[in-house]
């Protein structure tokens, strides 16, 4: 196939490489969700970004030259009288260079002077005044007395986009973390989203709310049984789960009970069945149960597909923890465990998981093939290509293994930057394809290189084939949907896409989060918030609570500062419309 590779491709985020690799897991990036045109300048600076906020002052505002201040001086001198407003600023100016000099407490009594000083009609000076007050009481981390200061100034100038961001500063040192969203989103909204700080420091507060939120949520969260798609495709990027075998005993007409029951409920798709079948199994007596590690393993996956942590943890942990269990299955259930410690950014356990299941079992494929997809997601691509070729050399025959390798070769060809490369990667997706005509996976990574390629009418074609293969996977969908908007910037289609996406799944978070997106980009605020909140129900891991949970309050923060001051989301909106299309992609 003939292309030009581009080395400077759209970067993945980890929820597309989770939704896409078929693992449990989407860590998630807190994204504020208006503008991110000027991305790859923020992300240059973001781990540095934090200590330079904190030393950096915002200036005070209306400082005087020196020369100003003689003429004003001389003309003291000779009798003229000034008028209150000049006298005023007067006082401003001399404030202005005891803030220079850090003597604050001078420059605070200036500023006293200057307010009683200016005229009540002059509110645009006043505003001016008491923000340059609220600088110095910052200065001083009197953190009350600037928001009162900044307060002040915003009654007198509504729009005063210095005064919202130093309260929201101030906001953020006494952890008054949704009143500083709030001011760091008018900040935003007030200079149309192009200012890279502010953006910064509102980023960094989203993940900060939505951190708070998760946590709250993790407390008094309710499981949800997944869709069919979400657990056939979790199910399909196991090689040989002792879960799927096919040799177990069938009904001869009466009744199953327990695993077996359980195992034929998974058949029929009857999910909700599965952990009160596996439940049944356990609580049999030794006499009755033939089948009760496999019934810990396969309700303890229930669980954790479920989001029920702690009940996974202790069913994987009675396997872990008994000896006489078979040597496969403890190998499984520490490599289930290895995905729960993932889920809960507890990354060392969940590596030394994996390398306890090794020991167990080193011949297993599944071992490598899970280990790769998770530092595939941590983006330890080296590592995971070195798994990846383990998996394939003990399951040749399995495609998803051979097309995921593939794959992982070909995000170390960009990092490289070597063009041969990245030839052979591409040839090796067309031989995989031609060697596994009936795997969706082939077509769909092959769909999502193209794009990532910017070959966007040839990864259409792919995603054509690979909708043949499975119409109703909302994944694929919700791929199509991103790249109308990378390739067209076709949101109306983009909307079609993501909502057949949910017709189709009605569980499927990942496309009630592209589409609440997609209509903060419309200026649907309202109508954001509601997918948000759906994103929210069937959401899994922590780290993609956090991740909705920030979308959701920016959301939020948007409608309550646009009513507050009565801007035109829409007009807003209409200035970030080349900034979605980088956001889009991230």
């Amino acid at each position: 196939m003939a292309m030009a590779l581009n080395f400077g491709s759209i970067k993945l985020s980890k929820w597309q490489l989770a939704l896409i690799l078929g693992t449990p897991l989407a860590i998630g990036l807190g994204i504020y969700v208006i503008n991110r045109s000027s991305a790859s300048g923020r992300r240059q600076c973001g781990e540095a970004f934090k200590g330079q906020l904190d030393k950096q002052n915002l200036s005070i505002d209306g400082t005087a030259p020196d020369k100003e201040l003689e003429v004003k001086k001389k003309s003291a001198e000779l009798g003229e009288k000034m008028s209150p407003l000049k006298e005023a600023n007067n006082y401003k100016t001399e404030g202005n260079n005891c803030y220079r000099n850090g003597k604050y407490d001078e420059a605070i009594s200036f500023y006293d002077k200057a307010i009683d000083k200016c005229p009540k009609e002059h509110r645009s000076d006043l505003a001016i005044f008491y923000q340059n007050r609220a600088a110095s009481y910052e200065m001083l981390k009197k953190w009350n007395k600037v928001k009162e200061d900044c307060s002040l100034s915003l009654e007198n100038n509504p729009r005063y986009a210095k005064a919202y961001y130093r309260r929201a500063r101030a906001n953020e040192a006494t952890k008054d973390i949704v009143d500083c969203l709030d001011d760091v989103t008018a900040t935003c909204i007030l200079e149309m989203f192009q200012n890279n700080n502010t953006i910064m420091f509102a980023d960094r507060i989203l993940k900060e709310t939505g951190r708070v939120d998760a946590q709250e949520s993790m407390k008094n969260r309710k499981p949800i049984v997944p869709s069919s798609s979400f657990v056939n495709t979790y199910m399909r990027s196991f090689i040989a789960d002792p879960l799927q075998r096919t040799d177990l005993p069938k009904s001869d007409g009466g009744p199953l009970r327990g695993f077996l029951k359980a195992r034929q409920a998974f058949e029929d798709e009857k999910f909700d069945e599965i952990i009160p079948a596996c439940t049944d199994e356990i609580e049999s007596s030794e006499a009755e149960s033939q089948y009760k590690v496999e019934a810990l393993l396969m309700r303890g996956t229930f669980h954790l597909l479920c989001g029920s942590y702690e009940e996974c943890k202790q069913d994987f942990n009675a396997i872990i923890e008994n000896d006489d269990a078979d040597a496969n299955l403890r190998s499984y259930a520490y490599i289930k465990r290895a995905a729960l410690f993932i889920q809960l950014e507890d990354r060392e356990n969940g590596l030394a998981d994996f390398d306890r299941a090794e020991k167990l079992n080193p011949k297993n494929a599944d071992l490598y093939h899970q280990r790769a997809q998770i530092l595939l997601l941590l983006e330890h691509i080296e590592p995971a290509l070195a798994e990846f070729d383990k998996a394939v050399s003990l399951a040749p025959d399995h495609a998803i293994a051979q097309v995921q390798k593939c794959y992982a070769e070909y995000r170390l060809a960009l990092l490289s930057g070597d063009q041969k490369r990245l030839e052979t990667v591409m040839r090796s997706f067309e031989q995989a394809i031609e060697k596994y005509p009936d795997c969706v996976e082939c077509y769909s990574l092959m769909a999502q290189v193209l794009a990532d390629q910017q070959q966007f009418a040839q990864a259409s074609q792919y995603y054509d084939k690979a909708m043949k293969l499975a119409p109703t996977n909302p994944a694929l969908i919700v791929h199509q949907a991103i790249m109308m908007l990378q390739w067209r910037g076709d949101i109306e289609k983009a909307v079609q896409l993501l909502e057949l996406a949910i017709e189709v799944d009605p569980k499927c978070e990942l496309a009630y989060e592209t589409l609440g997106t997609v209509e903060v980009q419309r200026a649907h605020l309202a109508r954001a918030v509601e997918l948000f909140e759906k994103a929210l129900i069937y959401s899994k891991s922590q780290a993609e609570l956090v991740h909705v949970y920030s979308l959701r309050n920016a959301a939020l923060a948007q409608i309550n500062v646009t009513k507050k001051l009565g801007i035109d989301m829409n007009s807003v909106s209409a200035m970030a419309q080349s900034g979605f299309m980088a956001q889009a992609a991230m």
